[in-house]
């Protein structure tokens, strides 16, 4: 029992540990924007085998003039969605088209165009861990294939690709396990990769750390939200900003097998 909590107590202190080092890195990179991410993530389960998974999220960030507005402007709309397939308890995987609008980053400027568009495909590896007391570790590799165009009036798109790893995990608070009306801390980290012709220098391309509280409301709502700080290039390929962002999501969990198949395997899902 003991081990088990020592355990929990060393990863959550991992994860802080990080976002504080991390954090230091702010002394050679500007805080360039702070912004509001809203989003519902949607997982539905038609079959042992298939499901659906989505994310639509409506992005807000600060005004150029006004660096801690966090909601002064449209950022995105961003909408990815995907076939889920779930190979066993411990794997599942994901593929399907993104659509992202992006907004013009100074809307007094008539250099910009109001909105553009940026089509994608992705696909995702999610390996679930057996549970360690009483946290839960996630591994998830993510792969976006972009077309991507800047605001800027009579921009081209340019393909690239990104890559992602992001190691996260599921605490609970005030019961032994997540389940309907558990208050839970979820940490993470996350490193981005990136290639194509419009990568200069070299392919890193953002760091993430979040760290979220949720509540699970019942069998089909969960309530998360927290704070997320990244860390990543810039255009010019040699200079680095930071954001601070706030996220605030509803994840929606729907099963539509018979109650037969569902008995066994009930749980959150996500």
């Amino acid at each position: 029992m003991w081990q088990r909590i020592s355990f929990t107590i060393w990863v959550v202190s991992l994860f802080f540990s990080l976002q504080k080092g991390v954090a230091q890195s702010e002394s050679t990179a500007k805080l360039e924007e702070t912004g509001l991410w809203s989003g519902v993530y949607l997982k539905m389960r038609f079959s042992k085998h298939l499901g659906y998974y989505g994310e639509h999220h409506y992005r807000m960030r600060n005004s150029k003039d006004h660096l801690y507005g966090f909601v002064n402007q449209s950022r995105q709309i961003y909408n990815r969605a995907g076939l889920n397939l779930l190979f066993s308890p411990y794997f599942e995987a994901v593929i399907g088209p993104t659509f992202v609008l992006n907004f013009t980053p100074d809307p007094a400027s008539s250099e910009y165009e109001k909105m553009t568009v940026e089509p994608r495909i992705w696909h995702q590896w999610l390996f679930i861990m057996p549970p360690m007391g009483r946290v839960k570790f996630y591994h998830q590799f993510r792969f976006e294939h972009r077309w991507k165009r800047k605001n800027n009036i009579g921009a081209s798109h340019k393909y690239t690709n990104r890559y992602r790893y992001k190691f996260f995990a599921y605490v609970p608070i005030n019961k032994k396990k997540i389940g309907v009306k558990t208050l839970f801390f979820s940490p993470s980290a996350e490193i981005f990769l990136h290639s194509g012709k419009s990568v200069v220098y070299h392919p890193f391309e953002d760091f993430r750390t979040y760290n979220g509280i949720g509540y699970v409301i019942n069998r089909n709502l969960t309530f998360f939200g927290g704070h997320m700080w990244t860390y990543g290039q810039k255009t010019t390929g040699f200079e680095y900003k930071t954001t601070h962002i706030i996220r605030i999501n509803l994840l929606v969990g729907l099963d539509f097998r018979s109650l037969e198949e569902r008995l066994p395997q009930i749980n959150l899902g996500y």
